[in-house]
């Protein structure tokens, strides 16, 4: 079983394939107010429907995507989408002023060298190790640059206040490391780390140009999720700020839906310093990933009794019911082909998704699951290869993203005509 096709001209779903492009950048009409028709979308077909998040003024009012079950406004992203990116992170906002007892040298950065000269300062007290600090600047510069490219008039204090928080946010799992539970709810107070990461990865996306795809089957999954079924997606993976992500492109239409997700995530993600308070503000399965298993030879067995824990844990939610579960089958990113280029959906595991497939079906409650697509890279792409080593360099842009889900996947009609089903992920 294959997560997707690829098509490099548009993004659409079908019920047996989904087929990705990078959304690109528009000008003339659209950049004067033209919503884009496109493949799949609620006005171009009446399944599932799609629309590209622009808001154009005189569209605001009365403007409905309709899909066979649910129907709803068109919700500008913000109020456009310049408003959108110019959110910046406040401390306050987040729940910070409520620690007490530590340094606050980052927060108080007046600009970039006063941000920069505390990283330096850290370092001299013995807080911040030089590699760590090393990457917290490339982290800075990288991330700068990226926000600069959207080209509001605010940008230099997103990227300052966004940095500051996030510097400081580093800082405080350094000297008192935060350790992951195999099952992790996501901690919201009394610092918010879900939307922390929310205003952090807000400023990277172009929602000009960004695209959801079948935007009727988030709200039919979100009414059976309501009603106490599970919901699992099976889902490519291409950045580390994946649920981010999605979280940004439904949050105006299923915020409940993209607030109870839970993520299967890689032991990369809550590990690396940079990443773990990211990482923190989300609802969690942590598992090894195939790809790293053997890394270490001799923490191989700790690692299958580990991942073991967390299916444990999975069957646990999956049995209370009403879950919303995304998982990567592949095991990892996807990655261009190193002689072409082109990017292509990683492969799935065929018992990755048998698994998923019987831990729903033995829950004891109805579960749904769907094939669900991202296109990101852009934003964050991984590094060419998989890398062994804890601390990879991070590389930001900004630009349009984006997502789609195709209908539900029955297991009995795919596997009608088989003589023996269960076979079919063990050969």
């Amino acid at each position: 079983m294959s997560s997707s096709v690829v098509s490099l001209n548009y993004w659409t779903t079908t019920s047996s394939a989904v087929m990705l492009s990078a959304p690109t950048r528009t000008t003339g009409w659209l950049a004067e107010g033209g919503v884009p028709v496109a493949p799949g979308s609620s006005v171009d077909s009446g399944f599932g429907g799609g629309i590209w998040l622009h808001c154009p003024a005189r569209l605001r009012r009365g403007l409905e995507i309709r899909g066979s079950k649910a129907r709803a406004m068109m919700q500008p992203v913000g109020k456009c989408w310049r408003s959108v990116i110019s959110r910046a992170i406040l401390a306050s906002d987040m729940g910070a002023e409520e620690e007490v007892g530590r340094s606050r040298c980052f927060l108080g950065a007046r600009n970039e060298e006063e941000l920069l000269f505390c990283i330096s300062k850290e370092v001299e007290a013995g807080n911040l190790s030089s590699d760590i600090a090393t990457r917290m600047e490339e982290l800075y510069y990288n991330y700068r640059d990226a926000v600069m490219q959207s080209g509001v008039p605010n940008a230099t204090e997103i990227i300052l206040s966004n940095m500051a928080v996030t510097f400081d946010r580093i800082l405080l799992d350094v000297e008192d490391p935060f350790s992951f539970c195999p099952y992790h709810k996501a901690i919201r107070e009394p610092f918010d780390y879900y939307m922390f990461g929310q205003n952090y990865v807000r400023p990277l996306i172009d929602f000009r140009t960004s695209f959801i795809g079948n935007l009727s089957l988030f709200f039919d999954m979100e009414e059976k999720l309501k009603k106490g079924h599970n919901i699992v997606l099976f889902s490519n993976h291409q950045t580390e700020p994946d649920p981010a992500l999605i979280s940004l492109l439904l949050e105006r239409t299923n915020s409940y839906f993209t607030e109870k997700m839970v993520f299967v995530a890689g032991d990369r993600v809550v590990t690396d310093p940079l990443c773990k308070p990211f990482s923190m503000g989300r609802n969690l399965i942590c598992v090894y990933s195939k790809k790293h298993m053997h890394d270490i030879p001799e923490l191989v067995e700790m690692k299958r009794r580990a991942n073991t824990r967390s299916l444990k844990e999975m069957a646990l939610l999956l049995r209370k019911g009403s879950q919303v579960i995304w998982i990567a089958p592949s095991g990892g990113r996807d990655r261009p082909d190193p002689l072409t280029g082109q990017w292509h959906p990683a492969p799935f595991d065929a018992s990755s998704v048998d698994n998923m497939r019987r831990l729903v079906d033995h829950s004891g409650v109805v579960g749904h699951i769907y094939p669900l697509a991202m296109l990101c890279y852009e934003v964050m792409p991984p590094p060419p290869e998989v890398e062994k080593q804890i601390g990879e360099r991070r590389k930001f842009s900004f630009h349009g993203i984006g997502l789609s889900v195709a209908p539900e996947m029955n297991y009995n009609e795919i596997t009608a005509g088989c003589e023996n089903p269960e076979m079919i992920f063990t050969l």
